[in-house]
C-alpha cells in the first residue's frame, strides 16, 4: 500500500471516528449551501462549531430566502454529533463581529478553525453582472458583490486571526468560486472576478503569516454545486436533481454541499496539512482525490477539469466520464 493511500485511509478513518472532538470551529456563512454542510460535517466530527448567518427565525437577509435559518443550521450541526451554536452575524459590520470574537474568547479562549464561506450575493448576479461589462454593471451592485465576496473575508479574518493563531494547530480555510489555475480565465465580470480572486490571495498570503505558527491557510472551491438556492432556481429537489440537466446540461457534473463539507473535514484532521496545502488553492474534487473522499453518491466530481475539457475546450466527452 502507497503512502499516499495509506494516508488516505487514516485520515478518512479519523474524521469519521470524531478526531476533531475538542476542536473549536467557526463557519461564518453557515446560512446554506457549502457553509451550512460544513458545519454539518464538521459537527459530525465532534467539533464544536460556532455558525453565523444574517438570516434567523425573525429576520431575512437581502438574500430573500427564508426557509433555511442560522439557527437551524446549528440544529443540525448538534443533531449531528457535535455542538452547534447560532450566532447571527452581519460580517460587514464590525461591530458584530467584534462582539462574535469575544463571545468565542470569553467562552472557550480560542479558535482552531476558521471557515470564511461568506457569501449572499447570488441575487445580484444574473441581472446585474453575467453578461455586461463592468461599466454596463449597476455600480451599487458591483460594490455590494465586493463587500459580500471580498471586504467580509477580510474583515473577518482581521478580527478572528488573533483568536485563531492561539490554536496549536491554527487552520483557515477561505471558501470562494474558482481555483488559481481556473480562474486565470476572467469570470465574466470585473467586480464578480475581483470578489472571488480575492480569497484566493487571502489565503495566499495568510498562508505566509500563519506559517511562524504552524498554521495552515486555504482557498477551497466547490465545483457546480446543488446549493438550495440553485436547486431552486431549476425547480427541482436533491432528490431529482438530474431533471434540471435538461435546462441546463453542465448541471450533469453537479456535486452536494457535503462533497466540499467531507473534504474540508478531512484537511482538518490531516496532521500533515500545512506541509501540503499552505496558502495553496485547491478544489472539492483535488482534495477529494488526495483524502479518498466520496460526494453523497458515491461519486468523485471534478467539475472543473469537465469545464475546462468539455465547456471551454469542446471536448467529446460526458459529465460521468467526470465523475
Amino acid at each position: 500500500m502507497s503512502k499516499d493511500i495509506s494516508r488516505q485511509d487514516v485520515t478518512q478513518k479519523a474524521a469519521q471516528e470524531g478526531s476533531l472532538t475538542g476542536r473549536i470551529v467557526l463557519v461564518a456563512g453557515a446560512t446554506r449551501g457549502a457553509g451550512r454542510a460544513q458545519a454539518v460535517e464538521l459537527g459530525r466530527a465532534g467539533a464544536v462549531v460556532y455558525v453565523t448567518g444574517r438570516t434567523t427565525r425573525t429576520q431575512a437577509s437581502e438574500v430573500g430566502r427564508t426557509t433555511e435559518t442560522i439557527e437551524e443550521t446549528a440544529e443540525l450541526v448538534t443533531a449531528a454529533g457535535g455542538t452547534g451554536i447560532a450566532v447571527p452575524t452581519d460580517h460587514l459590520d464590525e461591530s458584530q463581529v467584534r462582539a462574535l470574537v469575544r463571545k468565542i474568547d470569553q467562552e472557550q479562549g480560542r479558535l482552531d478553525v476558521l471557515v470564511n464561506d461568506l457569501w449572499g450575493g447570488e441575487h445580484l448576479l444574473a441581472a446585474s453582472v453575467f453578461g455586461k461589462k463592468s461599466w454596463e454593471t449597476p455600480l451599487a451592485d458591483g460594490l455590494r458583490i465586493l463587500d459580500l465576496g471580498a471586504r467580509s473575508h477580510v474583515i473577518t479574518a482581521a478580527l478572528m486571526l488573533p483568536l485563531l493563531i492561539r490554536s496549536d494547530a491554527p487552520l483557515h480555510v477561505e471558501v470562494t468560486d474558482g481555483t488559481a489555475v481556473f480562474n486565470r480565465r476572467y469570470r465574466e465580470n470585473m467586480y464578480y472576478d475581483l470578489a472571488k480572486n480575492a480569497p484566493i490571495r487571502l489565503a495566499f498570503g495568510l498562508g505566509q503569516e500563519l506559517a511562524e505558527y504552524g498554521g495552515t491557510a486555504v482557498a477551497v472551491s466547490p465545483g457546480f454545486l446543488r446549493s438550495e438556492q440553485m436547486l431552486a432556481h431549476f425547480g427541482v429537489a436533491e432528490e431529482n436533481w438530474r431533471d434540471a440537466v435538461a435546462q441546463e446540461p453542465t448541471f450533469a457534473i453537479a456535486e452536494s454541499p457535503y462533497y466540499l463539507a467531507r473534504t474540508v473535514v478531512a484537511l482538518a484532521a490531516d496532521p500533515d496539512r500545512a506541509g501540503r496545502w499552505n496558502g495553496k488553492s485547491t478544489s472539492s474534487a483535488e482534495l477529494a482525490k488526495a483524502y479518498g473522499v466520496q460526494d453523497v453518491d458515491g461519486s468523485q466530481p471534478d467539475a472543473w477539469t469537465y469545464i475546462e475539457d468539455v465547456v471551454h475546450g469542446r471536448k467529446d466527452a460526458s459529465a460521468d466520464d467526470y465523475r
